[in-house]
């Protein structure tokens, strides 16, 4: 056959390839083959992202198809909206097909997969091998979780000659593992939803400690594909538990090997958007609270899918009994959002007196900013940086040379006590990062004194600070924010003049003298694309927005997913010398931003609008 190759960006006859079919605003709902309209062949590479609501279909292989076209085929069946990939084994030998697994792996490559005849394979007489080459990005593992994992790709594709109906036919006797596609594909292909389970309770704060915190629901991004039934796969992907990175500080309601009946085999919302969902038999002993709970995770991870409707969840025995039923307007009692209290205010430093002032959460209010009070409102103590505590009731100050950290009441007047913590920094470059408050109200915050480097913990933002943990950390933290589920930091980490943004779970364990021992474990990169991140904040229950360059560009503001991944969304307005960032969780409140233009605010919908001129570090409780 000789050196035969093809890139996926080059157009060519195709005789195996995709079908697009065009069935209007109802398109993600068709189920089977049209059998009208028009119909056109396209490569994947060639369609935009405008085309997401067209569903995509594979074609078989055809008998005459070359060795090239039958892998050219196969790699646009997995492009396709075949729901059990079944068009995609048909280029397969029956062997390869039994043991081929496309649900344990999906490999997303900057671009759609190269082939290249491998000339250095065994290309005996009746044989070929072929290498898929391209940049990779990330792979989604078989819990479906999202991992960036920027490496060069090369994999071997073998085909063989096999007997036909008509004679010799080529078919791969030894594909790729699991699912390879380009990014455009992958993000039409798949939709992005997080699924909510308990934070567990930490260990070595004691009992009392804990109370009140066990029911917060803390959010596991996977990924499903977004026209093969995701509403089913949604709920199997939660009664399989937490992904392996969230798991060791979450909990579920699920019994242990609980999961849809044996029969079921596609879950739809009834006319009054009710959910039935028939379990096996081991759920049959579930009691009632636990029940209540497991609705309440269910009703809470199916949000995310707009298109369902769901309003009402009902659990069901393996019988058909009923378990017990939940409605969306009850959950939040059963499982408190972290979100569930809007802040009051927002926060920044008043550039004139360095004092700490507030201005009223809602953007329509025309309030100047007021000092807060209490002695960060009154300058007794200039500072540089400040944090709110998450019941806005306390606060945390850096004195402007950085090296001493207060805290202070919010509520009531008073004078300021000596310093929480000191630092040994030399240079007022560095010194305390801006603190941050977590749900326990508890205090974190980066001490970057480069001959003594460490993330501290105060319990209730008093007492012996405890250094933190932080194995694998590769590089100095610059700044710290602590999620709202209390589970999960957030961490600029430079290193050699760059900084990258790095997502840590927080591990508990009992420690010595009453202390507990905390550790930032498994740190995943969220910004991937970027090669600078100057300023970052919490912006959702698994999204950031942050502000930084792609390698040589200029400065830009984006959001990105705590899992790394870049999903497609609203952009944001631009904005020129932003210096920081600061964001909600709950994702109706405005961004706060200290830029070129002074302290702005960005409400939904609307472009940047300037508060005040002056000012500097604007926070958000947290």
């Amino acid at each position: 056959m000789g050196a035969e190759g093809l890139g996926r960006g080059r157009t060519r006859p195709l005789r195996a390839g995709l079908v697009l079919a065009a069935c209007g605003a109802l398109l993600a709902g068709c189920a089977s083959m049209p059998d009208e309209g028009n119909m056109k062949k396209v490569d994947a590479s060639q369609r935009p992202d405008s085309q997401s609501q067209v569903r995509v279909y594979a074609m078989p292989p055809p008998e005459d198809a070359g060795a090239v076209d039958i892998v050219q085929g196969f790699l646009e069946a997995l492009t396709s909206d075949d729901p059990d990939f079944a068009i995609a084994r048909k280029y397969l030998t029956k062997e390869a097909s039994e043991n081929w697994h496309p649900e344990r792996s999906t490999t997303v490559l900057a671009d759609g997969p190269n082939t290249v005849a491998d000339n250095v394979g065994n290309n005996n007489e009746g044989e070929r091998t072929y290498a898929l080459t391209g940049r990779r990005l990330a792979t989604v593992n078989e819990q479906r979780a999202y991992k960036p994992d920027a490496r060069t790709y090369r994999q071997a594709v073998h085909l063989t000659q096999q007997s036909g109906p008509n004679g010799r036919v080529w078919r791969i006797d030894v594909p790729p593992a699991g699912v390879v596609l380009g990014e455009s594909d992958f993000e039409r292909n798949y939709q992005a939803v997080n699924k909510y389970y308990f934070a567990a309770p930490p260990k070595g704060l004691g009992t009392v400690r804990q109370v009140g915190r066990q029911q917060g629901l803390v959010a596991d991004p996977i990924y499903v594909r977004q026209r093969i039934d995701p509403l089913t796969e949604t709920v199997k992907a939660l009664l399989d538990g937490p992904t392996n990175w969230l798991d060791p500080v979450v909990r579920t309601a699920v019994p242990r090997g609980a999961g849809l009946a044996p029969d079921t085999k596609s879950l739809t919302p009834d006319d009054k958007n009710k959910l039935v969902v028939p379990l096996n038999a081991r759920a049959d002993t579930l009691g009632h609270d636990l029940c209540t709970q497991m609705a309440a995770q269910l009703l809470f991870t199916l949000q995310d899918l707009t298109a369902s409707g769901v309003e009402q969840v009902e659990l069901q025995r393996r019988n058909g009994s009923q378990l017990c039923v939940l409605s969306k307007d009850r959950a939040e009692t059963v499982a408190p959002h972290s979100t569930a209290d809007l802040p009051a205010y927002q926060y920044f430093i008043d550039k004139e007196k360095k004092r700490l002032v507030r201005m009223p959460g809602n953007t329509g209010s025309n309030a100047a900013p007021e000092p807060v009070t209490g002695p960060f409102g009154e300058g007794e103590q200039p500072l540089r940086s400040a944090a709110v505590s998450r019941d806005e009731e306390r606060g945390a100050g850096v004195s402007l040379d950085g090296r001493r950290l207060y805290t202070a009441s919010l509520v009531n007047k008073g004078t300021l006590g000596g310093p929480e913590l000191r630092s040994r920094s030399k240079s007022e470059t560095d010194g305390f990062s801006t603190p941050s408050w977590d749900v326990r109200g508890d205090l974190w915050v980066a001490d970057r004194d480069p001959k003594r480097p460490r993330l501290l913990w105060l319990s209730e933002g008093t007492g012996e600070p405890v250094q933190v943990n932080v194995p694998g950390l590769d590089g100095h933290i610059e700044a710290v924010r602590v999620a709202a589920d209390g589970v999960r930091v957030a961490l600029l980490v430079e290193k050699g003049g760059k900084t990258s943004l790095r997502i840590g779970r927080i591990d508990w364990a009992d420690g010595k003298g009453g202390q507990p021992d905390i550790s930032i474990v498994e740190l995943l990169e969220a910004a991937p694309q970027m090669e600078e991140v100057t300023a970052m904040s919490w912006a959702g229950v698994s999204r950031l927005v942050v502000v930084g360059r792609e390698s040589g560009g200029v400065q830009q503001m984006r959001y990105v997913q705590s899992d790394g991944s870049a999903r497609t969304g609203a952009t944001l307005p631009g904005l020129t010398g932003v210096k920081e960032i600061a964001a909600s969780e709950d994702e109706r409140q405005p961004l706060v931003a200290h830029s070129d233009d002074g302290i702005v605010r960005l409400p939904s919908g609307a472009q940047w609008q300037t508060v005040v001129k002056d000012g500097a570090k604007p926070v958000y409780p947290g």
